[in-house]
């Protein structure tokens, strides 16, 4: 068994997840949490490879770790730890690791694959393509499973950034730039999707969980709507604050709900120090619309320079299921974020790779 990796180190992109401790997997995953244009495909592979079997990888290695919320699990110390569980699990399978071997060319041959990597040219039985998507193309990523496929004659359906920040055009963010860096609970939505988490107000437009979760759903030109005070009446608490406490102001109410920089830059369109009794119920109800409906539609995204993952890839009509190979190809096989299967923020996209690994590997 030979792995050709085309970076200096491998797993460079589990080194620097979970802010360096690694989302390993989630505790939760199941097929409704994966985007694809076959949602039934996943099912399979996360059945008979689950979140527990890989704990069970964790602590034959030693590897302490943790649940967060939402049954993110992390390492205790550090993601590298993952990365030396792996290569340790590749030398007792008796694989050898090929470092620096950027692949140039795939072709078929008599026996199998030709490979050209690094110079050098490698014959095998069967290949087994985990080169991953398009994110985070500093880390060494690259459409090399795409174009793979299409030479083959794969359907790819189209890549794109996801679980990625917006970005807003220039009129939308000025107003927006001195609440760069401030976190607030939200909910947004676009229209095939709806999350509720925290957002990031950053200097290119927004960003945060809820965000990221919503980006993978998005299509550009679509409007989003972000409620930044969800569970909460607003209207009816800004008319009910008129009646009991009319001197307050808008910029002071709203305060008591958002960070005062948010405050009191919602508030600026309908006076900040103007005072609730000045208003009439319509403008309150306008107030609490602008904030808990706010549509805005994204300039783009951040792209792949930022995106944790690629939505989209190797359409999965073509591939088994059971052994993640080519239904037409025999010996070929495409795995992990490849694939048109896209996981949910937290630990989702991990648990996809170590399944459909562990599908293609019990197959070989």
């Amino acid at each position: 068994m030979l792995v050709l990796e085309g970076g200096k180190k491998c797993g460079e992109k589990i080194r620097i997840s979970g802010g360096g401790r690694c989302n390993f997997t989630n505790l939760n995953a199941a097929p409704e949490n994966y985007l694809s244009s076959n949602p039934r495909f996943c099912i399979s592979a996360l059945k008979r490879y689950t979140p527990w079997d890989f704990i069970g990888l964790l602590e034959k290695h030693g590897v302490d770790w943790h649940e967060k919320a939402q049954g993110q699990l992390f390492c205790d110390d550090s993601a590298q730890q993952i990365v030396e569980l792996l290569l340790d699990e590749c030398r007792a399978a008796g694989a050898r690791i090929e470092r620096q071997r950027p692949v140039t060319r795939v072709q078929r041959s008599e026996n199998g694959f030709l490979v050209q990597a690094g110079g050098e040219t490698y014959a095998a039985r069967a290949l087994v393509v985990a080169t991953g998507g398009k994110s985070i193309p500093k880390m060494g990523a690259t459409g090399l499973a795409f174009t793979i496929a299409k030479q083959f004659g794969l359907n790819v359906i189209e890549p794109r950034a996801g679980l990625v920040p917006f970005t807003f055009h220039p009129a939308d963010l000025e107003p927006l730039k001195p609440l760069a860096g401030i976190s607030v609970e939200a909910e947004a939505r676009c229209a095939s999707a709806h999350y509720a988490d925290a957002l990031l107000f950053t200097h290119r437009g927004v960003s945060g969980p809820v965000i990221l979760q919503l980006s993978s759903h998005w299509t550009p030109g679509e409007a989003i709507e972000i409620n930044l005070l969800p569970g909460v009446d607003l209207a009816a608490q800004l008319i009910a604050a008129k009646r009991d406490a009319p001197k307050q102001t808008l910029g002071g109410f709203l305060t008591q709900h958002l960070p005062k920089r948010v405050a009191r830059h919602l508030a600026a369109p309908f006076g900040v120090d103007a005072r609730l009794a000045d208003q009439p119920d319509k403008r309150l109800r306008e107030l609490a619309q602008s904030i808990q409906a706010w549509r805005i539609v994204p300039s783009g995204t951040e792209g792949y320079r930022t995106a944790e993952v690629t939505v989209g890839g190797v359409d999965v009509d073509a591939i088994d299921s059971r052994s993640m190979m080519c239904r037409e190809i025999d010996g070929l096989y495409f795995i992990g974020e490849a694939l048109d299967v896209t996981g949910e923020l937290g630990g989702y996209n991990f648990q996809w790779a170590w399944a459909s690994g562990h599908a293609a590997g019990m197959d070989l």
